[in-house]
């Protein structure tokens, strides 16, 4: 399997397990504290094998940034969080930075 593409599945299992964390109020709901075990579980090993053909400071860039603008966006549109256009131009300029860092190495 393709870096990118391993990459991109660890972000989404790591996406998944953020909100199953919300979802599972404070680990007291089982169903979705054992969907965020498992996301995140799934997530760091998949991680783990991008890092083997990857460079890490890439990797890692778009993993956060990625996996944070995602969440953002579950917020907004899944548990009703607000969008202004603060929040708007911080997604874009995180965007923007994943893909310079990616342009330039």
């Amino acid at each position: 399997m393709p870096a990118w593409l391993l990459l991109v599945a660890a972000i989404t299992m790591e996406v998944i397990g953020t909100t199953a964390l919300k979802l599972s109020d404070g680990f007291s709901r089982l169903v979705p504290s054992m969907v965020t075990v498992t996301g995140y579980l799934v997530a760091f090993i998949a991680l783990g094998f991008v890092l083997k053909r990857m460079e890490v400071g890439v990797a890692y860039a778009v993993w956060a940034g990625l996996g944070t603008a995602l969440v953002a966006l579950v917020g907004v549109f899944f548990f009703g969080e607000t969008m202004n256009w603060v929040k708007a131009a911080s997604l874009a300029l995180i965007v923007i930075g994943l893909v310079g860092l990616n342009l330039a190495g």
